[in-house]
């Protein structure tokens, strides 16, 4: 009697699918957000998983970081093979003051982001205020979870003065001017009007922003900000749409980062610009209460904005202990603390997709 011989197989690492288009439009945060994440899992699971970006087949867990009609599609069709994770990096109410949209596909479009986040089995957002928001939307308080932003230190960092000096004469700009920084899409809920009025009450200061119209014509306001772009006030420059490889040096030629958007998740720019140490001055929002703490000042009004503005240029104390805060903020969210979260999360994917009683009904909307 003959015996075949039984092949030892070597077992493979479990797969973890990444889907994301999020990069491929220049200048969003989420883009920016995604890079982020998926350098510190590569770089931090790659001997545990087989990380595999925007493949046909789908892992023991499939990471969906972008809502795109075909990840909709193939996250549908993979439903009982893997753990659907879904990255929530809006929801409607933040895509308010972005785009215009007319009302009938306004209404179609964030129908859409509800279903697509309604076909993941588990959601992780980027704010904790975000929770509770997806609860009232309906969906499962157990099936959320909560990992923050971080920002690579070998990519945003603190330069030397002469370095410093140099990009500002790059960009038109003196040793000795005071520069207040914006950094985002234009758009209404950036707080863009908001930006330029500052200004316009702060002439002895030089305002700059970088970033400009990812979404062209269907931004929001998009002809009453052409037009504050193509004629600013002297002292505000607009940069346009800057390459994340040049950000470092933007985020180091200002002495302040000026942002007063009125609608955030967890901006990837505030991160970055902790990085380098200059203090940020943010509007009053909730959003920002439990993941920036009192590491930035905060004001509701421009001339409260413009006050805070003057004082940070002509009180050396003040000005450092705002840097200072910044810095503390840069050190609280690095990289290894995160690079934790996600492997624990990743670990009870996997325990998840694993378990015998798991037959996909502990989606999280119910």
């Amino acid at each position: 009697m003959k015996y075949s011989l039984v092949k030892i197989q070597k077992i493979d690492k479990p797969r973890i699918s990444v889907m994301s288009l999020a990069d491929k439009v220049k200048g969003q945060g989420v883009g920016s957000a995604y890079s982020e994440q998926l350098n510190l899992i590569e770089e931090r699971l790659d001997g545990i998983y087989d990380i595999k970006k925007n493949t046909l087949k789908s892992g023991e867990i499939t990471h969906y970081h972008s809502i795109n009609f075909r990840f909709f599609v193939h996250s549908y069709l993979n439903r009982k093979r893997t753990v659907r994770v879904g990255s929530v990096h809006f929801i409607p109410e933040t895509i308010e003051g972005s785009i215009t949209l007319p009302p009938w596909m306004k209404r179609i479009f964030y129908w859409y982001i509800l279903e697509f986040y309604k076909n993941m089995d588990q959601l992780v957002t980027v704010n904790p205020i975000f929770i509770d928001k997806l609860v009232d939307l309906g969906f499962s308080r157990d099936n959320i979870s909560y990992i923050p932003n971080f920002v690579s230190r070998e990519q945003f960092y603190k330069i030397t003065q002469e370095e410093k000096n140099r990009v500002r004469a790059k960009y038109g700009l003196t040793e000795n001017d005071f520069v207040l920084l914006g950094v985002g899409q234009v758009q209404t809920r950036k707080g863009i009007l908001d930006f330029v009025e500052v200004a316009k009450s702060c002439p002895d200061f030089q305002f700059i922003w970088a970033g400009g119209f990812s979404f062209g014509r269907i931004t929001d306001g998009y002809d009453a900000l052409s037009e504050v772009v193509q004629n600013p006030p002297k002292n505000v420059k607009f940069l346009g749409i800057i390459d994340r490889s040049q950000m470092n040096e933007i985020y180091n030629m200002a002495d302040v980062m000026f942002l007063p958007s009125y609608s955030e998740l967890f901006p990837m720019t505030v991160l970055e610009a902790m990085n380098v140490g200059i203090p940020m001055l943010l509007r009053d929002l909730e959003l920002y209460e439990n993941i920036l703490f009192d590491y930035y000042l905060r004001a509701n009004d421009n001339d409260t904005f413009s006050n805070l503005i003057k004082k940070l240029s002509s009180d050396t104390s003040y000005y450092k202990n705002w840097a200072m805060q910044s810095q503390k903020g840069s050190d609280f969210y690095c990289r290894d603390s995160v690079g934790k979260m996600w492997e624990e999360y990743y670990a009870q994917m996997l325990e998840l997709e694993s378990s015998d009683h798991y037959a996909k009904k502990s989606k999280a909307y119910y």
